[in-house]
């Protein structure tokens, strides 16, 4: 899909969102000469405003998000020229015919519409736009995560959009697929010869994945309580770089190449079972502690009422194919950890024999590759090396680093917002960095069998204290192997 969108309906266009991401985003795709002439915005919200009004808003977002050398007043200007506003009340079902109206002839081009709402809206907007004939053959639409809370609604959800837009033309976001370090995962993997070879079960001992948030609900009481880290983390964000990380090489990075790779990798996890819940995975829920010096309070005490809401999850998860077989994947996400913190590692084996053990070095470190996502990006393998001297008294090896900052390496170029990406990406038609339906229902099913699993043998979350790195049952969850978490 090559046919570039000539309307961007962003819907949400007033939320918090739009303001941070989106439109900041779309100004440093104007500013650098990467959107059309004539590409128009029209951002849509339940409140109804004037055009300048709507743009006045957008601009102070610019100021407010933007760093002072991305501002120039001239070029704000140009680019608030390209927007317009159309209130429409997804809710309701009214103002699809004032927006087509608006629309006028573009309605015959391809148009773009992003949602950037709730996940309950989706469905809806999808059948008010179609039913208002703004989902035409050339119009693909844009999801936010999450799409449902399970399998069955995320079919639902699926199927509500697939009636107005084929699945070619749907975008599902999943904005950590936009991360520069992410991407550079493909080329870390599938262009160099030095890493492929051992990238199986012969030369790995295991893999971690940690996301650590330091905020707590920061505002989302109404959404995250109910929802929890499993289904807000897990399923999405933690997933697709689980799937990257060991998915088998694509044939070429076409979206559909990768994706068929990924949905394969998801389906082969091994479902979890109720007898090995307690062995397999841990809930948590922080409890009032400190944070960065600043005393926090306890989730319940947010939330202003007891809740069995984990906002902690850690997991050992299988992949039950030939290049991952017995590999155990530790899974680890959590709020009011100690540090913001999102990376990978990879635990090779031990060398099969020490030539060094009878000349003074008697302990060899396995080497380790960590990937980090934020909030540095770098990539860094541990290795051994002898230490310089004459080695009268043996031989003094010593683990080092050999690192490889993306932000040293490439300190000429601008770090590009993740959302820069996948926005331009959406406007030009490639899905690459897009989520497949049959990726979402793969995630989701394995989610829920986590979740039937714990909801078996009533799994409680264990409190921890916020600032820690979660319950110590997460700690044995991964000492019982002979590891320990890279913290």
């Amino acid at each position: 899909m090559s046919v570039k969108v000539e309307t961007l309906i962003l819907f949400g266009a007033t939320g918090d969102l739009a303001h941070r991401m989106l439109f900041p985003s779309l100004y440093n795709l104007h500013m650098d000469g990467l959107l059309a002439d004539t590409l128009t915005i029209i951002g849509s919200g339940r409140s109804p405003l004037e055009r300048a009004a709507f743009q006045s808003q957008v601009r102070e977002a610019l100021g407010e998000h933007l760093t002072e050398d991305r501002i120039d007043a001239a070029m704000a200007e140009s680019f608030l020229e390209r927007i317009d506003y159309c209130p429409v009340d997804a809710g309701s079902g009214t103002g699809y015919d004032e927006l087509a109206a608006m629309l006028g002839d573009r309605m015959t081009r391809p148009i773009g519409v992003y949602l950037s709402t709730p996940p309950s809206m989706f469905g809806p907007i999808a059948q008010g736009l179609a039913a208002a004939n703004i989902a035409c053959a050339e119009c693909r639409i844009a999801m936010e995560k999450p799409i449902g809370h399970d399998l069955a609604s995320s079919r639902e959800v699926n199927a509500q959009v697939g009636d107005a837009f084929a699945e070619d033309r749907v975008f599902r976001i999943d904005h950590y697929l936009g991360k520069e370090t992410v991407q550079n995962l493909l080329a870390l993997r599938f262009a160099n010869m030095l890493f492929e070879p051992l990238w199986n079960a012969q030369a790995i001992d295991h893999v971690q994945i940690t996301v650590a948030e330091t905020v707590g609900l920061e505002g989302r009481v109404s959404y995250y309580d109910g929802v929890g880290a499993l289904r807000d983390m897990v399923q999405n964000h933690m997933l697709q770089l689980l799937a990257i990380i060991a998915m088998e090489p694509p044939a070429s990075v076409s979206a559909t190449a990768v994706r068929d790779e990924k949905v394969k990798l998801l389906r082969s996890l091994r479902k979890m079972r109720a007898e090995d819940v307690k062995s397999l995975s841990v809930k948590g829920q922080y409890t009032s502690g400190a944070v960065g010096g600043q005393a926090v309070a306890g989730y319940a005490d947010e939330l202003g009422k007891p809740s069995n809401t984990e906002t902690f999850v850690a997991l050992k998860a299988f992949i039950d194919n030939w290049r991952w077989k017995g590999v155990p994947f530790y899974l680890r996400t959590g709020k009011r950890m100690p540090q913001r913190q999102s990376e990978v590692l990879i635990q090779f084996k031990p060398v099969p024999h020490n030539i060094f053990a009878r000349v003074g070095a008697p302990r060899l470190d396995p080497n380790v590759m960590i990937i980090n996502l934020q909030p540095e990006e770098n990539i860094r393998v541990k290795v051994m090396a002898k230490q310089p001297g004459l080695d009268r008294d043996g031989v003094r090896l010593k683990e080092v680093n050999l690192d490889v900052s993306l932000s040293h390496s490439f300190a000429g170029e601008r770090r590009r917002i993740a959302y820069e990406r996948l926005l331009l990406d959406f406007i030009e038609g490639d899905q690459t960095l897009f989520v497949r339906r049959d990726e979402v229902e793969a995630q989701w099913e394995w989610i829920d069998s986590i979740r039937n699993a714990w909801a078996a043998v009533d799994l409680a979350p264990q409190n921890y204290t916020a600032g820690s790195w979660g319950p110590s049952a997460a700690i044995a969850l991964i000492e019982r192997d002979g590891a320990s978490w890279h913290d």
